[in-house]
Formats: structure tokens, C-alpha cells, sequence
């Protein structure tokens, strides 16, 4: 009989917008997502379920979204049916002298986390795991080897030759949260085709995670043998047109795969891009934005939308005066959401002169750090470097992505001791 297994990633369980009044109801959403896939599972009596990475949104979650998890994968342990999982970037802490809550599940036994050990001359060590500490590299399960390498950063493709220099068993699988060039809509954590190549002749099936959006990777002869289910919820803006599901994999003893993508219908969520050009007032803004609203399609879907809206255009008024009061009890009117993220690229238009001069609000956001970090000339010709970066930061923080540890993903990026450049308060070290 093949082995049977779903795979899935990215659940970023715990994510939500905090402090919006749709906050618990988005939550809920991705708890959703992940207990559809345990009733999959339990229903189907595969034999093991695979997370590769970002089963949480941050390193340090509230203890009601732990405990959310462990209902959720209660059905998975009471069926005997094993949740292997490796840490993603969202999971990690940065102070490992915690106890990281993906441990604590593992040693609870409701996961099996795997996390190779690493030998001093930078080599890879899948020791076997150990049930009573709730972690180890690898484990078996039917004859098949799973191993787990989980999140390294942007210089994973360099370690592929020794993690697969490090395996010495036949019929091997692979847990990795790492994406591919080409293949993955991520900016970073990413590797070349051609560095993941040589994974495809040590493992028979190499379970990704990172992007959101799901695809497979095929080898030269047309084998699939790299596969990314995406997250089942959308996590992000921007994600409407992903497919959401997660892979069903048989797999023979010779190695043969088979795989479906079992779909899953996800909150919806819109995009409504307004032309303001030319409105001579708020009130008019106001009103073509109603308008934009009442002719956007709806989904066929009855739970209220995460709406993206931006604004574009030159008006005769300073866009400050189109509060985001104002513009989210106009949308409440309209496309009743759970929530909306508002995107305000309006431009002023003065009539000092023949032409027409023109400034965005993200233009003179940008004027005003950028003026602010050179004001020391202490950054070395880096200031505009570290501009982006404060803008990245503050947009991770709107969409509700600013808690605790999370922020830190954005400094992967960075090479050695470039952190040095951001300022300190008084007193760190």
C-alpha cells in the first residue's frame, strides 16, 4: 500500500489585524483553515500530516491561540495520526533559551517538530527524535525517512549539498521552508533552481513552504518532486488570485508519486482601486468612491471581505482632509467589511504656475525620514537604505503584522553587522 499524507504550510495561526473591530472574526479564520485540513486528514486516515513552516504568525503567541491549536490538532492525536512539522521564519524566537511554543506542542506529542543538530564544522546531524524531548532531525514512518531543515534564511540554497551529504538512508522526504526562484511570490528565504536541484535525487518528495502561493516544482526528465501548497487563508493583501488548499500525496514504495490539490475557500477579499482625479472636494471624493464600491463585483461568498482600497489621482483639496474615518464609514455603507486597509496615494494640486506641482502623501513621508536619518551623518552613505526599511517596517505594522518578533523577518535581508547601523536607544546594548 503507498504511503498516504497531506501536506500543508503557512497557516500563520494567530495572525489577525489587532485592534480592528473584525480582529477576532479574522483570527478565527485561519483556525478554521487548518481544522478543515485535520477533518480531511482524520476523515481520509492518511498517515501522517506534514506543516512545513509557519504554523504560527509570530515566535511569541498569546496563550488562547495555543490553546486554540492544541483543540484543533486534538482529533489528529486521538486518530494516531502523526503532525510533523518544521519551524518557518514566523515561528522562530530569537532567544533560544525558551521554550518555543512549537516545542511545547512537541513534547505534548500533539506535533513532532524536526530540527537537525548541527556538527562544528558547520555540517548537518539528523539525529533521530526523541519523543521525550520533543525534537530530533528525522524520524520513520512506514519505511519512509522524513527530515526536517525548516527555515535557514537567505543562503539556504548553499546548504543543500551538505544536508543532502548528511542523509544515508533509501526512501527519503524532506521538510523545508524555503521557496524557490521563479516558482515563489516571496522576496527573500528563497533559493535558484539549479542550487535545489541535487535535492531531487536524495529525497523522493521535498514538502515546501515560504510563498503563499502554491506550485511544483518538476525535474528534467518531468518528474514533480518539489511541491508548495501556499497558506490555505490569505494571509496578506494581494492574494486574492492564489489558489488555497493543500496537497493529498500518494507515495509507492519505488518512489512514485501521485498528488491532488484539495482546494479550500478562503475568506474573500478585494481590491477596489478609485480614480480621484479632478475631485474639487472631500465630499466628492466621498461620493465617487460609493459609486467605485457599489459596481465592484461580489463574490458568491457570505462572510464579510478583508478590503485593499487605493486612492490615486490629483484633487483640489489636501488629501489630509479625506480622513480614514471618513473613508471606512463610506466603505461600512457599501461593502460592509471586516476589515479595509486603505492605500492613499492622492496627490495636491496647486496652481502656483503653468504647471501643476504635485505631491503624494507617501512622497512626503518619505522627504521627512529621509531628512530625519541624514540629519547626523552617522550612517555612511546608507541613509536611503535604512529609509526603506523604516517604511517596510511601518507597513508590516498596518497590516497587522508588527508583533513581537515578526518585525525582525525583515532584517534576513541584511548581511552580518548591517544592524549595527540602526540607531539604539540609550542604554542597549
Amino acid at each position: 500500500m503507498p504511503l498516504r499524507f497531506l501536506h500543508t504550510a503557512d497557516l500563520h495561526l494567530g495572525k489577525t489585524y489587532f485592534g480592528s473591530p473584525g480582529e477576532d472574526e479574522r483570527g478565527e479564520d485561519f483556525f478554521q483553515a487548518f481544522a478543515a485540513l485535520v477533518a480531511d486528514a482524520v476523515r481520509d486516515q492518511v498517515d501522517f500530516v506534514l506543516v512545513a513552516g509557519d504554523l504560527f504568525h509570530t515566535g511569541q503567541i498569546l496563550p488562547r491561540t495555543f490553546a486554540r491549536t492544541i483543540e484543533i490538532l486534538q482529533p489528529l492525536k486521538a486518530a494516531a495520526i502523526p503532525c510533523v512539522a518544521v519551524e518557518g521564519n514566523h515561528d522562530w524566537i530569537h532567544r533560544r533559551e525558551r521554550l518555543s511554543w512549537m516545542e511545547a506542542l512537541s513534547q505534548m506529542g500533539y506535533l513532532r517538530l524536526l530540527r537537525p543538530a548541527r556538527s562544528a564544522d558547520g555540517g548537518y546531524l539528523f539525529h533521530p527524535f526523541d519523543p521525550a524531548r520533543g525534537c530530533g532531525g528525522q524520524l520513520e514512518i512506514g519505511g519512509l525517512h522524513l527530515y526536517g531543515v525548516g527555515y535557514i534564511g537567505a543562503q539556504a540554497g548553499s546548504h543543500v549539498e551538505r544536508i543532502c551529504q548528511a542523509v544515508a538512508t533509501p526512501r527519503n522526504l524532506l521538510l523545508f521552508h524555503v521557496g524557490i526562484w521563479s516558482y515563489s511570490p516571496v522576496e527573500i528565504g528563497n533559493m535558484q533552481p539549479q542550487e535545489a536541484a541535487p535535492l531531487a535525487d536524495t529525497f523522493a518528495y521535498v514538502a515546501l513552504g515560504h510563498g503563499h502561493k502554491p506550485y511544483v516544482v518538476n525535474a528534467a526528465d518531468g518528474r514533480p518532486w518539489a511541491f508548495n501548497p501556499g497558506s490555505p487563508e490569505r494571509v496578506n493583501l494581494g492574494e486574492q488570485s492564489y489558489e488555497k488548499g493543500w496537497y493529498r500525496v500518494e507515495l509507492d514504495e519505488d518512489g512514485t508519486l501521485s498528488h491532488t490539490f484539495r482546494p479550500y475557500s478562503p475568506r474573500p477579499m478585494l481590491t477596489l482601486a478609485v480614480d480621484l482625479e479632478g475631485a474639487a472636494t472631500p465630499e466628492a471624493a466621498l461620493q465617487r468612491l460609493r459609486q467605485a464600491a457599489e459596481a465592484l463585483p461580489r463574490p458568491d461568498d457570505r462572510r464579510r471581505p478583508v478590503v485593499e482600497v487605493k486612492l490615486a489621482g490629483r484633487v483640489g483639496f489636501h488629501p489630509f482632509e479625506l480622513g480614514r474615518e471618513r473613508l471606512l464609514q463610506t466603505l461600512a455603507e457599501t461593502l460592509t467589511p471586516l476589515h479595509a486597509e486603505i492605500r492613499n496615494h492622492l496627490s495636491l494640486v496647486s496652481h502656483g504656475g503653468e504647471e501643476r506641482a504635485r505631491r503624494s502623501l507617501a512622497e512626503i513621508e518619505q522627504e521627512v525620514l529621509h531628512n530625519l536619518v541624514t540629519a547626523g551623518g552617522r550612517y555612511g552613505g546608507r541613509e536611503e537604505e535604512l529609509v526603506q526599511l523604516a517604511l517596510a517596517l511601518r507597513q508590516r505594522v498596518l497590516l497587522g503584522e508588527g508583533e513581537g518578533d515578526d518585525l525582525l523577518d525583515l532584517l534576513d535581508g541584511l548581511d552580518p553587522g548591517e544592524t549595527s547601523l540602526l540607531p539604539m536607544a540609550e542604554g542597549e546594548g
